[in-house]
């Protein structure tokens, strides 16, 4: 494996439909193709032969097993899917929006269903309202809150992320805002591979203007949910400084919880204003 593709830099990701896009192309007899190789940020003219093909001037071989749910990176001797194992199953899926969501062991980590993943940031970022703000990003995932809020105008976006195989996915991921595409100003954000329950101890109080908490479902992740964990939220944020929490809705159907509920009861106890925002909850510091 080369030390580049290892580091992330740029190089063709594939997908089935693009993989079968160029195999169409070459059985037709085709010589050139224009497609995406990096999940629909850009498109791309290649050059089709019979055993492989061309692009910036280097010959890519076919991938002949390729898989619907992985993504494929280039590690200088071959395509291999962006996944790993470690404690977990962790990998890039690709969504039919372009931008990819994660998955921890099956585990979906961003909504791309209905919506794409990197809309849906969007939506949930321009709740904040990020213009001009320090704005803390408690779960950093793919980064795409962070990208929407450097897009936005935020003054500084302090993003954490506990487990280094997800920042691992990032540096392959072209939608990222961190990664050898991004197309961001990246002067204004700083990402640390650190446990937010802990970090945040170390904030000074009143010391963001802004927050967005995406964490983990509850069953695998309780401590984000935790009333001792909001309290620290409500310390460092300014007054009338503004939380998006994600939530989402989990067990409401099978097992009669209300988590929405229970968050913002929490949150309320904590000094914060709620209300219910699609899927999460918005807060207001008031105390």
């Amino acid at each position: 494996m080369s030390e580049g593709a290892e580091d992330g830099a740029r190089s063709p990701l594939l997908t089935l439909t693009v993989n079968e896009a160029l195999l169409a192309a070459r059985d037709a007899g085709m010589s050139s193709l224009e497609c995406s190789l990096d999940l629909g940020l850009s498109s791309t003219r290649v050059d089709i032969e019979p055993l492989a093909w061309n692009w910036n001037q280097q010959r890519f071989p076919y991938i002949a097993d390729c898989r619907d749910r992985s993504i494929y990176r280039w590690t200088g001797a071959g395509f291999e899917p962006i996944s790993r194992y470690g404690n977990a199953l962790i990998k890039l899926v690709p969504t039919p929006w372009g931008p990819p969501t994660f998955e921890i062991d099956g585990i979906k980590m961003l909504p791309s269903a209905r919506v794409s993943p990197y809309e849906d940031a969007m939506h949930k970022v321009a709740l904040i309202e990020p213009r001009g703000k320090v704005i803390l990003d408690t779960c950093a995932g793919l980064g795409y809150f962070a990208a929407w809020c450097l897009r936005g105008g935020a003054a500084r976006v302090h993003s954490f992320e506990k487990n280094p195989d997800v920042l691992w996915l990032r540096r392959h991921n072209p939608w990222s805002p961190d990664g050898p595409w991004s197309r961001e100003q990246r002067g204004a954000l700083t990402l640390v591979q650190a446990d937010i329950t802990m970090a945040i101890r170390d904030l000074p109080a009143a010391s963001l203007n802004a927050i967005l908490h995406d964490p983990p479902r509850f069953g695998i992740a309780g401590e984000l949910y935790s009333q001792g964990f909001y309290e620290q939220l409500a310390r460092v944020l300014t007054r009338r400084g503004k939380l998006f929490h994600y939530v989402g809705t989990p067990n409401k159907l099978s097992r009669g919880r209300d988590l929405q509920r229970e968050v913002s009861r929490r949150l309320q106890r904590a000094g914060f204003d709620t209300e219910y925002n699609g899927d999460g909850i918005l807060a207001r510091r008031e105390k």
